[in-house]
């Protein structure tokens, strides 16, 4: 397989699959660059080799063109980081792209508008009346597939390698994440920096562990990570459950958890996991006591209980402090450690003790030789907001990407580079 360190990018075009689905306040205004930020080696590298890039991505999940979406409003920072004055397709098929794109001199750069302002980028029909018939809808969704082959066909035609340097949309099998890789041979096709760090991380710690492995799954439904778990339960030693989802355990187990969050429907899937992971010989791990409120807000009246015992009126909103000992002594005896969700609402200044206590236990795991990963959305903004991301061995920028990769699952985007 073809690898970016490699290859020479003189004299070629290349186009770049990044991820810029940044967040933009009411005047557009960046309010966290990460993702450009992490692309920029990437861009620099083709740059620096004396070729030329053809920038795509999306913005949003726009249901056609609209302003709020365009990706002109980060054109000047993308501009600013990469060093060069970045040009701009208004229309990323349109004829000023190709113009364009085909006028490009090595060092130059170009960013196409929003590729999801065209539904075949996501291959996906729009604009369906809600009363569609099931015949509608397939006639719809064969007429966007057959039009998606020439919208990728034209991106492809942009250049002559393809470089994916978007783990975040890995896991879609939209026209510029995996399809259009099919255009280029494979000397001509392969991971940006970033996306290469983010898949040698996952298989790290799926396929490389050194044991014990420890995961720390957070999130307020069961529902939302049922395959996550099983997956993990093939794998880990450990595996703690927190966030909001453990009071659905509790639930299930006897336990009172007065007002907490609770999935009452998946009680038995709960009793199910439980038997799976003892079976297997995982230790499931769950919190032994509760940071309670009487309401949902940062400054409701609170106490301690045990997790089992929650008064009614009262909710969980974060763990107690012998389950941040309990989690911590698990932690860091461990050598393969992977977060994904915190241990409360972490959004709230007053509970945001236990996930700061996991991510300092993780660190100082990490400083005795542990390999971490954190990823997901609110796990990385807790890392973030404590500070402790450079103590982590890597912070992930896929979301959904990361997930499914610890499902088990075969990332298009990955895929369409790798082949299996």
């Amino acid at each position: 397989m073809q690898t970016i360190e490699n290859y020479n990018f003189a004299g070629q075009k290349a186009f770049v699959r990044v991820d810029f689905n940044v967040p933009l306040d009411e005047n557009f205004n960046i309010t966290d660059d990460t993702r450009i930020r992490a692309a920029m080696p990437t861009l620099k590298k083709i740059i620096g080799d004396g070729g030329s890039v053809i920038i795509g991505s999306h913005l949003g999940r726009p249901k056609g063109v609209t302003d709020k979406f365009s990706l002109k409003h980060i054109l000047g920072h993308v501009s600013e980081m990469l060093g060069t004055d970045v040009q701009f397709a208004n229309d990323c098929i349109g004829e000023e792209a190709k113009i364009k794109a085909s006028a490009l001199q090595p060092g130059e750069a170009l960013l196409l508008e929003n590729l999801r302002f065209y539904a075949e980028e996501e291959g996906k029909p729009r604009g369906l009346a809600e009363d569609a018939t099931d015949e509608e809808k397939s006639v719809a969704k064969k007429a966007v597939k057959e039009s998606q082959k020439k919208f990728t066909k034209t991106l492809a035609s942009y250049a002559d390698t393809y470089v994916n340097d978007a783990f975040g949309t890995a896991h879609r099998a939209h026209a510029s994440t995996a399809l259009i890789a099919a255009y280029f041979d494979a000397d001509h096709k392969m991971f940006g920096y970033l996306m290469e760090k983010e898949v040698k991380a996952v298989e790290k710690v799926l396929n490389d562990v050194n044991r014990p492995f420890t995961a720390i799954m957070g999130g307020s439904k069961v529902s939302s990570k049922i395959e996550i778990i099983e997956n993990l339960l093939n794998k880990v030693d450990n595996l703690i459950i927190a966030g909001g989802m453990t009071y659905t355990f509790t639930k299930a187990q006897g336990g009172k958890i007065g007002n907490s969050l609770c999935e009452d429907d998946k009680l038995d899937l709960a009793l199910d996991l439980m038997k799976k992971a003892k079976d297997k010989g995982v230790n499931l791990v769950f919190a032994v006591d509760a940071k309670i409120a009487d309401d949902f807000s940062n400054d409701a009246k609170t106490d301690f209980v045990d997790a089992d015992k929650i008064p009614d009126g009262w909710e969980g909103l974060d763990i107690g402090p012998k389950t941040e000992e309990l989690f911590a002594e698990i932690i860091k005896k461990s050598k393969t450690l992977l977060w994904n969700g915190p241990t409360g609402v972490f959004e709230f200044d007053n509970f945001t003790h236990g996930s700061r206590s996991v991510g300092e236990a993780i660190v100082e795991a990490t400083k005795n030789g542990a390999f971490s990963l954190v990823g997901g959305g609110d796990s990385v903004a807790c890392v973030n907001k404590f500070g402790l991301a450079d103590g982590v061995s890597y912070v992930s920028t896929g979301g959904g990407s990361l997930l499914e990769a610890i499902e088990g699952k075969i990332l298009p985007g990955v895929e369409a580079i790798r082949g299996y």
